[in-house]
């Protein structure tokens, strides 16, 4: 995959975050690619990451059913990108 579409992934992906989750104050470019999600980061919290999961389930064919699984996927932007481009249906 070549690093322009990487890089459109993320650009996608951090913008199906700020409407999934309505962030009203989250610009695309407020989240860094290498940001955690939860904690000191873009501090998300555990309802988040359900969402998240229903994201990656409706855009991507992603099914994670596993919470351990879920929590090495949603670690940030790089994690979510490389762990969609490995697993995506869609």
């Amino acid at each position: 995959m070549e690093i322009t579409e990487k890089e459109q992934l993320k650009q996608q992906l951090k913008q199906q975050i700020i409407q999934f989750l309505n962030l009203t104050n989250v610009k695309p470019e407020d989240i860094k690619d290498d940001q955690p999600l939860f904690g000191e980061g873009l501090g998300l919290d555990s309802i988040d990451s359900i969402e998240l999961i229903v994201l990656l389930s409706r855009e991507y064919g992603i099914t994670i059913q596993d919470p351990k699984e879920g929590r090495k996927v949603l670690v940030d932007i790089n994690t979510m990108v490389d762990y969609i481009i490995q697993h995506r249906t869609k």
